[in-house]
């Protein structure tokens, strides 16, 4: 299997018959994702798309063989979804849902490290598998199938880096958002360790933005025993200190979460760092 997920997965859409469910699911579909079902509480009988709608995961999970879950539920409602997904055995998420109480996040966080279940998000636009299957809404002109893995911070510059490397001819052999609020599922190290092992794998980009620590914490774990090459980009170099900008997650304290601290620590690590969008593609041929 590819980080996380594969062409073989098998789909539940959680908040499905909703309006942003019913337009990404139907994006999903056609992108060739196996959407085995859907759920929403009240809506169970109905079909969409001829995906068979449930009141409940673990009805769902009685009819079908589930294996990980996209959540589309509105943001009060996260927790709950997250939760039901979480008892019923499902061992991967993609929370998708912007705007979530962070106390829900941390919630969320604590059971499903309690019961061994990944997640990315809230507030990401999910993971793509260049070719075999999207679980979210990264844009499928975006991608191409390749080697080399984008993990991003910020949802919009998902969609931009993957589209720099298509445009020059580098394929990706994963593409994943991990959210920008500040308590989310799977951290950067967390995917760096699943990349170590995935032999499609040949590159990383990190594309990184100022808040938090986790592009210094990426950077040690590189430093330390990481054996593939690593370009990175981090967001957010012009901010006024001071200033919170954006994302939730973008909340400089003391000396680190700056972005000269983020790059200082890549650097470093070995790991050049980019200016610009348009210099990430050059760099990755050259590490490569």
């Amino acid at each position: 299997m590819a980080i996380f997920v594969d062409k073989d997965t098998n789909v539940l859409v959680q908040g499905i018959t909703g309006k942003f469910g019913v337009l990404q699911t139907k994006l999903m579909l056609d992108y060739g994702t196996k959407i085995v079902a859907g759920v929403t509480p009240g809506k169970g009988g109905q079909t969409l798309f001829d995906i068979p709608v449930y009141n409940s995961v673990e009805e769902a999970m009685s009819k079908h063989e589930i294996d990980a879950s996209v959540i589309y539920v509105p943001a009060p409602f996260v927790q709950n979804a997250a939760f039901e997904a979480i008892d019923a055995g499902i061992k991967f998420m993609a929370i998708i849902t912007d705007w979530v109480p962070i106390h829900s996040e941390m919630k969320v966080k604590a059971y499903a490290k309690s019961r061994v279940t990944r997640y990315i998000g809230p507030n990401t636009p999910g993971i793509m598998i260049p070719g075999q299957t999207s679980l979210g809404m990264i844009s499928p002109s975006a991608v191409m199938p390749g080697e080399i893995a984008v993990v991003s911070r910020s949802g919009t510059l998902t969609d931009e880096v993957a589209a720099h490397l298509s445009e020059q001819g580098i394929g990706q052999s994963v593409v994943v958002g991990l959210g920008g609020d500040p308590v989310i599922g799977s951290r950067t190290i967390d995917v760096l360790k699943l990349l170590e092992e995935d032999k499609q794998t040949k590159g990383v980009v990190i594309v990184g933005e100022i808040g938090g620590a986790m592009e210094e914490e990426a950077a040690e774990y590189i430093k330390a025993q990481f054996n593939k090459p690593v370009v990175a980009f981090i967001a957010g170099r012009t901010a006024p200190r001071g200033k919170v900008m954006g994302h939730a997650g973008a909340i400089i304290m003391g000396e680190r979460g700056t972005a000269e601290s983020k790059i200082n620590a890549f650097q470093s690590a070995g790991v050049p760092v980019a200016k610009t969008l348009w210099e990430i593609p050059p760099l990755v041929r050259k590490i490569i």
